[in-house]
């Protein structure tokens, strides 16, 4: 197929032009500006552009396929020529749909945890080197790309996203893919942009439900009230596979899970992470890895990339980046933090960096998030409100929804840089919870602070 991307330097977007082209596939592609790692990856495949901006003249009908993503605008001069030409215009879920409808499509959604489903399941296939087709959301040791589709893989791991399709299709991703497998693993509002209200975003959860095929398999995480509802009174023709946290205990900084063999030693740690496993364990056993199997596999499991990811430690201290941004997810890798460091200072520090997080009106949802933190650190850039034209948040505003009164914020990188090196990280566990850089950080000279 000769294939072209708008807006090709997005990480999905990128890893779905590189998955094509070692398909054999003949893919063209454009953006206004890429970044690393997405411009060095493109630039070994041959895929990057010659040069940024749009160009209509890049767009003829001997194009099969046009793949839009939602870092473009809908007056693209790109998009406006191919909608002149009536070329077939998907978005990046649409086309995964159109190379998945042979193959079993497992599905994997949910507010929080996705990305680590997604890359359990795909370690324990990789471990016992089980062939499957995948999309997940961040990079994995042993795999070089995000996306890998071929013709003959019987099974497609997708990790089922609840954002916006693209410009022109303002449908949830996970609507799109019609799973024969599916899991959801909770439900905690959030995109508040595009869902304004909590029940506006929990029916995404119904729709998706109900997109399973006839005689699908949903696997969900019962311990979330409102999720058990929406599944368990689907009228969909479904079967229903409920988990829950498993056993586990943590011994001098290790967590072990029961399993039917003994104790087993992990890798990750948190009750979230134990769900995850409980989880994917689940949609494992439905592709055909036995419980045993699992078990083997999961206990080398080091996490997601950016997903509590260890980036230095010595014996006294540790630190750790973490993706997290949502109220839900700050609560839970706080926690995680301190119940497996319980004899050491937890040091947490949040950025506030999306469109939900610096929401005058959501920033309440974070009431309780730091509260297992012992010292507790915002950071949020005024600069970032203005570029995303929202109403100014206070500092006052950031104390009173987080209901800490010893809570510390900064506004300024270079304020919130110096406090950071100037502290005395002996028995201590940093964490850094953001889905941005705090203005610039560099997170290699925060490795050396220990």
């Amino acid at each position: 197929m000769r294939v072209h991307f708008i807006a090709i330097g997005g990480s999905a977007m990128h890893n779905l032009a590189i998955a094509l082209h070692q398909k054999g596939d003949i893919i063209t592609g454009s953006d206004d500006t890429i970044h690393n790692p997405s411009k060095a990856r493109l630039e070994k495949h041959g895929l990057l552009p010659n040069e940024f901006g749009w160009f209509p003249e890049k767009i003829s009908t001997d194009l099969e396929a046009i793949i839009l993503g939602m870092h473009a605008k809908k007056d693209n001069p790109e998009l406006l020529k191919a909608q002149e030409l009536g070329i077939k215009i998907y978005s990046y879920p649409e086309f995964l749909y159109e190379q998945s409808k042979d193959k079993t499509r497992v599905v994997i959604g949910g507010s929080h945890g996705k990305t680590t489903i997604t890359s359990m399941i795909l370690h324990v296939m990789n471990y016992h080197e089980k062939e499957v087709d995948y999309m997940v959301g961040a990079q994995l040791d042993g795999f070089e790309t995000m996306v890998h589709l071929t013709k003959e893989n019987e099974f497609i791991v997708l990790e089922g996203d609840e954002y916006l399709s693209s410009p022109i299709d303002m449908r949830p991703k996970f609507h799109l893919y019609k799973p024969n497998i599916a899991l959801l693993s909770g439900i905690a509002w959030d995109h508040i942009n595009v869902f304004p209200t909590i029940e506006n975003y929990n029916e995404q959860f119904k729709i998706f439900t109900d997109s399973l095929i006839n005689g699908g398999i949903m696997v969900y995480n019962e311990e979330d009230a409102v999720l058990k509802d929406i599944v368990e009174n689907s009228t969909n023709a479904i079967k229903i596979y409920p988990y829950k946290t498993p056993e586990y205990f943590i011994d001098n900084g290790v967590t072990y899970l029961d399993s039917p063999d003994g104790d087993l030693p992990l890798e990750v740690f948190g009750e979230h992470n134990l769900q995850n496993i409980a989880g994917a364990k689940w949609i494992c056993q439905h592709m055909g890895i036995d419980e045993d199997e699992f078990y083997e596999a999961i206990a080398s499991f080091k996490g997601a990339s950016k997903r509590l990811e260890k980036i230095a430690e010595n014996k006294s201290s540790v630190i750790f980046k973490d993706f997290a941004h949502s109220p839900s997810k700050v609560k839970a890798t706080t926690t995680a933090v301190k119940n497996q460091y319980k004899e050491r200072t937890v040091l947490a520090c949040l950025e506030l960096h999306t469109y939900s997080s610096l929401n005058a009106e959501f920033l309440k949802e974070y009431k309780g998030a730091l509260e297992k933190a012992d010292k507790a650190v915002v950071f949020y850039s005024p600069d970032a409100v203005k570029i995303k034209q929202l109403e100014e948040v206070t500092e006052q505003q950031i104390a009173t929804a987080f209901e800490r009164d010893d809570l510390i914020i900064y506004t300024n990188p270079a304020d919130f840089k110096a406090f950071l090196f100037n502290q005395n990280l002996e028995n201590t566990a940093l964490l850094l919870m953001s889905s941005g850089n705090y203005g610039g950080l560099d997170f290699d000279a925060v490795k050396e602070l220990i």
